[in-house]
């Protein structure tokens, strides 16, 4: 492989004899990404769920060479496939070296660089310019300047130098011309204030920027790319019309559209290599994890223009095996193998990752998330046991049966404990746990048939785990004697008062 040019001249011949290609960033991206489309596999290596939806809009607007954003609202992979762009640059390009905006030694923009070419020629050295350091990512919140993004003019740089401020040698670059080269990422678009959105609007449209009102014209060479959430257009700011008009593409990115891709997300992204732990997540507990999230999204309760994040199951799966863990810990057993009681010790997992409406408040995260995985149970679990027959076990219960069973029990005692309920073991054996397997396996499907139970209405669970039938036994009624007054309770607007006979 030939060595790559170190001169300005060296460049020149190599260009010209197209070894090396010169062309914009944005023509590179799209050239490079023309080649993965002939070659073939995943263009967005992580990303998942949207090959049929996001990736192909992506896809359009970098061969239209476009600036783009990308709408959705949080935990839907934004920031992570605008990092995932810098993938498509080239390996490295040629700069002019210590230059702050990364010039290009063949059309250089700044006054330093076109003297120091005037004052040298092609014999001038030049540098290379790796592909992570040409994507730059800026998080606009409201404390944001222009001379953040733009630049300004450097009075010390102006003094040093002996220079008049209207030279353009005094000029401080920010970020945006600091990205020449590359990709200019902002996070959370409406966050940027208005005025700073205006300074954007050269550099989409005319494709340069001017600095603190001076004539100093900087056709830079950038894609630019954003991200927001659709709803704080109104909450904490918005994108002005002018802005939203020079942006080329509006893609619109969403949540997993099936459990099974929210779990291949899960599993790729939450930490479960626990290191010196032999680990084993049954497959009906990572299904309730999964399904966690697409009940809250679901639920009236939970506000539909916050949403969910992809985080929620990523944190409460990580929560739940923590759970298991330490319970293994404290009985000595091994493999550690999580449960669905698990599940509801993990709320603080759950309780931070969605806002609630009204009837939400009212009703309490606690209670609603406790709610929320009843019925994501309920779901996975009609769907493993569709055609199981759970006469013996109800009737177990039905006939008095009680059962305390924390989630703190070792998997020995949880067998012990529920030996005793005809047809439960046999019956958590459908659950996909092997005869003779470990006993932690067994438990867990032990756990799940209860669980199970419980969510879909069979029999009723008091908060410390007691399982019994739906037939509560009734208090006996204390007689009033003839003289003193019935005292009864009536609701009224939600208080109680009492009313006497």
């Amino acid at each position: 492989m030939p060595s790559r040019p170190s001169t300005l001249g060296q460049l020149r011949q190599a260009v010209a004899a197209g070894t090396i290609k010169h062309r914009p960033v944005k023509e590179e991206i799209r050239e490079n990404l023309i080649a993965r489309l002939r070659a073939g596999g995943a263009l967005f290596p992580g990303i998942i769920g949207y090959d049929d939806t996001v990736v192909p809009q992506i896809v359009n607007a970098v061969l239209s060479r476009h600036n783009f954003i990308l709408l959705g609202l949080r935990g839907q992979a934004k920031s992570r496939i605008l990092r995932a762009l810098a993938e498509l640059l080239d390996d490295e390009v040629p700069v002019m070296p210590e230059c702050e905006i990364h010039d290009d030694p063949l059309a250089p923009l700044c006054a330093a660089c076109r003297a120091r070419l005037r004052e040298i020629g092609d014999s001038v050295e030049i540098g290379w310019l790796p592909r992570e350091a040409r994507y730059v990512e800026k998080l606009a919140t409201p404390d944001v300047t222009i001379a953040d993004i733009i630049g300004d003019l450097d009075p010390i740089k102006a003094a040093r130098s002996k220079l008049h401020l209207a030279d353009e040698l005094t000029m401080h670059y920010g970020l945006l011309p600091r990205a020449n080269r590359g990709i200019f990422a902002i996070n959370e678009l409406p966050d940027l204030a208005g005025k700073i959105q205006v300074g954007l609007f050269n550099i989409l449209q005319e494709g340069d920027v001017q600095i603190k009102g001076y004539p100093v014209r900087l056709p830079l060479d950038v894609l630019m790319v954003f991200s927001a959430n659709p709803e704080d257009y109104t909450a904490r700011g918005k994108i002005i019309t002018p802005l939203k008009d020079r942006i080329g593409s509006e893609i619109r990115t969403h949540y997993p559209a099936s459990r099974h891709e929210g779990m291949a997300i899960t599993t790729q992204e939450a930490w479960t290599e626990r290191t010196g732990v032999e680990l084993t997540v049954p497959a009906f507990v990572r299904e309730i994890v999964e399904e966690v999230a697409f009940q809250a999204r679901q639920d009236s309760r939970v506000d539909k223009r916050s949403g969910v994040s992809q985080r929620l199951p990523i944190s409460l799966l990580e929560n739940v095996i923590s759970n298991a863990e330490r319970r293994a810990l404290v009985a000595n057993e091994s493999p550690v193998v999580p449960r669905v009681s698990d599940i509801y010790t993990a709320l603080p997992a759950i309780t931070g990752k969605f806002e609630l409406e009204y009837e939400g408040e009212l009703r309490g995260a606690d209670n609603v998330a406790r709610e929320i995985i009843r019925n994501a149970v309920a779901a996975v679990f009609g769907g493993v046991f569709a055609a199981s027959d759970f006469g013996q076990v109800g009737e177990w219960f039905d006939l008095g049966g009680t059962l305390q069973a924390e989630d703190t029990l070792a998997a020995d005692e949880l067998l012990k404990r529920t030996a005793v309920v005809q047809g439960l073991h046999d019956l958590a054996q459908q659950a996909g746990v092997e005869a003779g397997g470990p006993k932690p396996h067994l438990a867990s499907a032990v756990d799940f048939v209860l669980e199970g139970l419980y969510a879909v209405k069979k029999i009723s669970r008091s908060e410390d785990r007691q399982y019994q039938g739906l037939e509560q036994p009734r208090r006996p009624q204390r007689a009033a004697p003839a003289d003193e007054p019935l005292e009864r309770e009536m609701p009224l607007t939600g208080n109680k008062k009492k009313y006497y006979n």
